[in-house]
Parts: structure tokens; C-alpha cells; sequence
């Protein structure tokens, strides 16, 4: 699809600075922009490119001042990185779609299936399975009895859904994910582990996205919750009777362990531990391979392991290197300290 400049800025009420009649078929990134292609500048650490860039339009904050001369054509709009979002969710949405049953898949003949959707082979669709309208299942998908898939779902290849469980409307399962794996629950009797039966389920609400190879395990008993809006990277482990509340993101490798509650609005670098049985309290902020042993409140930003408040953080990040120089100078302040007590000491 070829777009104009000036088709573009209406549809995201943008102000052009340049030519409005530059044409652009693709996207690129501000780095290796070629001719023919739209970018975005959205962090300030690449500013430099626009200067050099050979894409023939740019997406700009509102605030963004020129420097100097460039070649592009400029979008200015309140936020560059959401714009291009929406850009490339219209093309998204106007790409060929799949859709159909196609050969050597199973369907139970108990399952019921919604209207305009797409199948693909090898993909084994259980006993009771009910899929809403418009969701694609990709091949070598797993979807075990007594699922439910809501509608504008997709699930890419090689999911495995447990049964059972519940996937909202519009959401999103990359390759890989596991939905509904047992817990990992054991009773530990004269040296040897038990297992205990992991009899409840999994529940995902609308709008989520889950990331390849991500796995969400069955509660015990009840439902192990992800609710309204959650982002999870590749990689992450979320344990049994876990909740993890609305709008909560997880980059890669975060790992969650069982019956903890992580509220609403949370965010997590990668590789982050959360401990087992506490509350991550909602707007909680958490740093890069963390870990978190006990509550955190309302609003906190901390990072380190155990983790503890961002800014105490930094201040002992500047600390560390200096401990050696720090322990030389306190082990001869040490021996200075002793020579005068030696000396003010009658007889010493």
C-alpha cells in the first residue's frame, strides 16, 4: 500500500513540515531509513539520524525542534512511537488474512466453533471446545476439552492450551506458550516428594498478549488470573494461583512464583524474581533482574536482589567500587588508632 504525507497526517491529525505529496510504502527504522519508507524519532538518543536518514517521512513529537536542514518530510504529532502504532496496525489490518479449515486437523465433533475462522493443519481442537468469532488458530495448535477461546484471538503455532482453561476476546498467543501446565506443587513426606493434583485452571481475559515460550501454570484449586490488558514477554513463568492485574507488563524471563498477586498498572524488567505468597502493590515499578522477597507498596520503584527503593540503589552502585580502597584505608585508620591507645596507656 502506498500512502502520501498528506494522507498520513490527517489520519493522525499530524502537521507536516516538508512535502505533503512524498509517497512511502514500508516502514523502516530512523537508522536505516531508505527511500520510500516511513520513521519514527521517538527517543531523543537518536536525534542525530534525522539529519541523515534517507526515509522520506519521519513521525515527530510536537516539542521537536530542527537543527538544521534535512530531507524528509516531518509528521509532528503529540506522541511518534503511538503514531507509528497505529500505522502499522492499519496495514496489519488490510494485509491477507488466512482463513478456513484446512486438511489434517482435528475437531472434536462436540466442539463449536464461531464464524470467519481460520484453522490450520495438525491442530487438535478438543471435546466441549467453544472458539468465538473471527479468532486464528495457526497449525500444530493444542487446544484441550472444555477450553474456551473468545472471539479476535490468535493463537501462532505450537500453542498448548491445558484444558479447561479460558482465553478472552482479542488477545494474543505466540509460539511456544503453555497455558494450564500443572503447578509445581509437591508435599515433602520422609524424604520424598509427592505430587499434588493441580485441579483448578487458568483464566485470561480480554487484550492480553502472551510471549513465545511463556507459561502460565493451572491453580491448585480455583484459577490462576491474568487479567484485563496484561503484556507478558518470551520466557516468562507465571506459577499456580498466581493474579496478575490489569495492564501489568513483563518484559523477558520474569519469573512469578505461586500465589502471589501482582496488582494493577505494574511494570517488570527482564529477568526479574518475584517471591511466592506476597502482593506487589499497584503502579509498582521493578527493575531488571530483581528480586523481590516480601510486599512492596503502592507506587514503589525498586531494583537490586533483594531488591530495595531505586535511589538507595544508586547510591550504592557508586559505593561499591570504592569498598576495597574504602577497607584499606579503615584497616590503617584501625592500626593508627591502636598505636595512640598504645601510646596514652601507662606503661604501654
Amino acid at each position: 500500500m502506498i500512502f502520501t504525507a498528506k494522507q498520513i497526517a490527517h489520519f493522525l491529525k499530524g502537521e507536516i513540515i516538508g512535502n505533503g505529496d512524498v509517497t512511502v510504502s514500508n516502514f523502516s527504522k530512523i537508522e536505516e531509513g531508505k527511500p520510500g519508507t516511513l520513521t519514527f524519532l521517538g527517543n531523543p538518543k537518536y536525534t542525530s539520524y534525522i539529519y541523515t536518514t534517507d526515509a522520506d517521512i519521519v513521525l515527530v513529537n510536537d516539542d521537536f525542534l530542527l537543527e538544521k536542514p534535512i530531507k524528509a518530510t516531518l509528521i509532528k504529532v503529540p506522541n511518534a512511537y503511538a503514531a507509528l502504532a497505529a500505522l502499522m496496525e492499519i496495514v496489519n489490518q488490510n494485509s491477507p488474512k488466512k482463513s478456513g479449515t484446512e486438511a489434517m486437523s482435528f475437531i472434536s465433533p462436540s466442539a463449536i466453533l464461531g464464524k470467519d475462522l481460520y484453522i490450520g493443519s495438525f491442530t487438535y481442537i478438543g471435546a466441549n471446545v467453544n472458539v468465538g468469532d473471527n479468532s486464528k488458530i495457526y497449525p500444530q495448535v493444542y487446544v484441550g476439552d472444555n477450553v474456551s477461546i473468545g472471539k479476535n484471538s490468535i493463537l501462532y503455532p505450537g500453542v498448548k492450551i491445558y484444558h479447561d482453561c479460558i482465553i478472552g476476546d482479542n488477545c494474543i498467543l505466540h509460539s511456544g506458550a503453555v497455558i494450564g501446565a500443572d503447578g509445581f506443587g509437591f508435599s515433602h513426606e520422609d524424604g520424598v516428594y509427592h505430587k499434588i493434583p493441580q485441579m483448578g485452571n487458568v483464566l485470561i481475559e480480554d487484550d492480553v498478549e502472551i510471549g513465545a515460550n511463556t507459561t502460565i501454570d493451572r491453580a491448585v484449586m480455583g484459577s490462576t488470573v491474568i487479567h484485563r490488558g496484561v503484556k507478558l514477554d518470551n520466557l516468562v513463568q507465571i506459577a499456580h494461583n498466581c493474579e496478575i492485574g490489569d495492564n501489568t507488563a513483563m518484559a523477558a524471563q520474569v519469573g512469578i512464583a505461586g500465589s502471589t498477586k501482582v496488582e494493577e498498572n505494574c511494570v517488570m524488567g527482564g529477568q526479574a524474581g518475584i517471591g511466592g505468597h506476597i502482593t506487589i502493590g499497584k503502579n509498582s515499578q521493578i527493575g531488571a533482574q530483581s528480586g523481590i522477597i516480601s510486599n512492596t507498596k503502592e507506587g514503589s520503584t525498586v531494583i537490586g536482589s533483594p531488591a530495595y527503593p531505586v535511589k538507595s540503589f544508586f547510591k550504592t552502585s557508586i559505593i561499591l567500587p570504592r569498598l576495597p580502597e574504602m577497607y584499606r584505608q579503615l584497616n590503617s585508620l584501625e592500626k593508627e588508632l591502636a598505636e595512640l591507645k598504645r601510646r596514652l596507656t601507662p606503661n604501654g
